[in-house]
């Protein structure tokens, strides 16, 4: 058992500041483990988002020094024990109270995507949908968010630009690449990634991917195909041109 330093951040959209506690860590421990005990023994009234304590809820994100963390799956042993660690709320949504922000505009660019449906012409004779194992699983790494919103958090183009009225972030643009390279699913989305989703807003930093805490390829194996989808259908000459002579998608 050790004394440490921590700075958390207390207040609410109207104001706050930093707040210094010292605490005892024991072996073992993560950041959000201490959190919990300045709640217990500190301060009573810390607000702190989090339920599974397990990396798999995506709820206790947080910017822990700096860098957008779960608190559950950071471990204190990361921290030179002389260090003071800082605990913020993540910066690219509104704060509610201390360590806890509003995350529901995500829950609203969530509704806007167009749903995956199904392609009843893909089923064979007996009826059932044959995919290749190739395909399932590159739908399969996307389905592996939790989201934390970690990648929404760190993205340049909501954190500083404040751009959420143009772009849906990093991981709705997966959820996208999810539904566009489902074998069965019959939509064409491509209009609305380019006109309404934003695609264009990404200038490929690869900060989502840097900070995705179940190691999603974000930006080479979501985002960067959907642009280039994107491409072949507006700006590709030769493409405008097979399209406009062959395709039977709406542009």
């Amino acid at each position: 058992m050790a004394l440490r330093n921590f700075k958390i951040f207390r207040g609410d959209k109207q104001n706050g500041s930093m707040q210094d506690y010292r605490v005892e860590v024991d072996k073992g421990m993560v950041v959000l483990d201490v959190i919990h005990r300045i709640q217990a023994e500190q301060a009573g009234d810390l607000a702190v988002r989090w339920n599974c304590k397990a990396g798999k809820c995506g709820s206790c994100s947080v910017e822990i020094n700096g860098k957008p963390k779960l608190a559950c799956m950071t471990r204190m042993n990361e921290y030179e024990t002389n260090e003071t660690i800082s605990v913020r709320p993540i910066k690219s949504f509104p704060l509610i109270k201390d360590l806890v922000a509003d995350v529901s505009w995500n829950y609203k660019q969530n509704k806007k995507i167009t749903p995956f449906t199904p392609d009843p012409n893909k089923k064979d004779n007996n009826g059932n949908y044959v995919m290749m194992q190739e395909d399932v699983d590159r739908v399969q790494e996307f389905r592996k968010c939790i989201e934390c919103y970690l990648c929404q958090n760190v993205c340049h183009v909501l954190r500083d630009h404040e751009k959420q009225d143009a772009f849906v972030g990093p991981r709705f643009m997966i959820r996208l690449a999810s539904l566009e390279m489902h074998p069965i699913d019959k939509e064409d989305r491509i209009s609305k990634i380019k006109n309404e989703h934003g695609s264009g807003m990404c200038n490929i930093t690869r900060c989502c991917t840097d900070v995705c805490p179940e190691h999603i390829q974000i930006t080479d194996n979501g985002i960067i195909p959907l642009k280039e989808r994107v491409v072949d259908r507006y700006y590709d000459p030769f493409m405008r041109l097979f399209n406009k002579l062959f395709s039977s998608k709406k542009k």
